[in-house]
């Protein structure tokens, strides 16, 4: 017998050990790691620190009930408390994923509305492109139409919204109003499912991979709270990729001054070391759930002691090392160079992002925008020859949204380092779009 594995099989590289920003695989062959692996590390490989956190963990606890106190829960709630989440936010739950934590956040939007007596708001808005999970549901209210392939019969609905995407806006990607057309469009939605039936609008501060890495315009966010607060909506605001650290704010939604009924967090809240999510929400959301003495179910492994240690060591190293401020620094060098270098390249749409968190689109024409077609695969020949160079990008993009290049590496990265990643960047892409003609 054979086992395939992973379930759809694909030649990939075989990674041995890691270290700093650097992959090695049983070739004994470097990859400098790019994108942080799915945009998850922030404190780089290998760290002493994390790993002797884990194993004491581990040592002490290898399993304990998730809501059940241990020293490395503890440990995560007072680093989360003392340096990293806004004061509004003061109720936590730990779940073992991204995944998780945005279903936890979808049903907590539930059973508050039904707990103040709006049991009929049983809608969540989502928004496209988007990216929320692997479950059901948050791949239905997911903006991502490759990855629900197969599917599609049994999803349930979810009403959608587009996402801001100024480069392609059809007012123009200059306009002065963008951010007013994407919240009239929203405005729209509420109308016609009626305001009375939503119970919450589930985003992404920054688009992530599934759109790379786009930006609002900075009047979309506050008029979006406006709107939700309006109409009694909350705002599930999901920071799986764009929390702690990555886009050089604590959380995503701190470069606007939007708050949040309720945050998910997950892939740098342990930067890559253990499986670990997070839902923060306001006490008024958590308190009211609690007088309704509703239940809210955790998963297994949720809160795992030796993930939670890990958690705490990442967030204590990244708070006493400043990265949250080297990802500000960091990040202008690297947009600095792609701007300097691809500007004006023939098949670059557009640069974007905030911090260490960057996306480039891939055209076949600049003027036009016109894409190369689906079947050219020019994100995955980038990503390919990237790797054939010793550097890993992430490919990004719904099948609809296409050819996009994320990059998110760990914050240890070096301005030298990312002088490679953009070298090496700029040669894929010519080799891609080249043999893609």
């Amino acid at each position: 017998m054979t086992l395939n594995w992973p379930f759809i099989h694909t030649r990939s590289p075989v990674i041995e050990r890691a270290e700093g920003v650097y992959l090695y695989d049983n070739q004994g062959r470097s990859i400098l790691d790019a994108a942080g692996g799915a945009i998850v590390s922030n404190v780089g490989h290998g760290n002493p620190r994390v790993i002797e956190a884990m194993r004491a963990a581990a040592e002490a606890t290898s399993y304990v009930v998730p809501t059940w106190e241990t020293p490395s829960r503890r440990a995560l709630l007072d680093a989360l408390e003392t340096h990293w989440l806004p004061p509004e936010l003061t109720r936590v739950h730990i779940t073992s994923d991204g995944t998780a934590a945005v279903e936890s956040a979808m049903k907590l939007a539930l059973q508050y509305q039904q707990a103040i007596g709006q049991a009929q708001r049983t809608k969540i808005v989502g928004r496209t492109p988007s990216y929320h999970g692997t479950t059901l549901a948050t791949a239905s209210i997911s903006g991502h139409p490759a990855r629900k392939l197969g599917l599609e019969q049994a999803l349930p609905n979810f009403p959608e919204v587009p996402a801001p995407y100024p480069l392609r806006c059809p007012l123009g990607n200059d306009h002065s109003e963008i951010g007013r057309y994407y919240v009239d469009l929203f405005v729209d939605v509420i109308e016609q499912e009626g305001s009375d039936t939503i119970a919450a609008l589930l985003a992404e501060p920054i688009t992530g991979s599934s759109g790379g890495a786009i930006v609002p315009p900075d009047d979309y966010w506050p008029q979006m709270e406006a709107v939700c607060k309006e109409h009694g909506i909350l705002i599930i605001m999901d920071e799986v990729m764009t929390g702690f650290g990555r886009t050089g704010e604590k959380f995503g939604h701190q470069h606007w001054s939007v708050r949040p009924d309720i945050v998910v967090g997950g892939k740098g809240l342990a930067g890559g070391y253990a499986p670990l999510g997070g839902v923060f929400a306001t006490e008024t959301v958590g308190s009211t759930i609690q007088q309704a003495q509703y239940p809210v179910m955790f998963n297994t492994f949720g809160a795992h002691p030796a993930a939670c240690a890990a958690g705490a060591e990442v967030l204590t190293i990244m708070q006493e090392e400043n990265l949250v401020q080297r990802s500000v620094e960091l990040g202008e060098y690297l947009h600095t160079q792609l701007h300097q270098r691809l500007d004006r390249h023939p098949h670059v749409a557009e640069i974007r992002g905030r911090g260490l968190f960057a996306g480039i689109e891939i055209v076949q024409n600049h003027e036009s925008l016109e894409r190369f077609p689906q079947d050219a695969e020019v994100s995955r020949k980038i990503v390919g020859h990237g790797l054939s160079e010793g550097v890993f990008f992430y490919g990004g993009g719904t099948g609809t949204v296409r050819d996009i290049v994320c990059m998110g590496p760990a914050f240890t990265i070096t301005e030298s380092e990312l002088d490679k990643v953009v070298d090496t960047l700029v040669n894929s892409i010519d080799a891609a779009t080249a043999s893609s003609q």
